[in-house]
């Protein structure tokens, strides 16, 4: 079963399934991906942080989920 990521999903739990996922975060600005707050974020919540779509973060993760 692959893992899906919803706006819900918590940052530590997306990077926990997959580090390769890491590239999706510093594309838009998020650096500090293994800081302790970052990583309980959700990625709503990191998406408007960083003026990003969260719907087209959504789409890109799960698409990498998906291979």
């Amino acid at each position: 079963m692959a893992f899906t990521v919803t706006k819900d999903t918590i940052i530590g739990d997306i990077m926990d399934a997959d580090e390769n996922t890491a590239p999706f975060f510093m594309e838009m600005g998020m650096h500090c991906l293994y800081c302790p707050a970052s990583r309980g974020e959700t990625l709503e919540q990191a998406c408007e942080v960083h003026g990003v779509s969260c719907d087209d973060m959504v789409a890109k993760l799960n698409a990498h989920f998906a291979k």
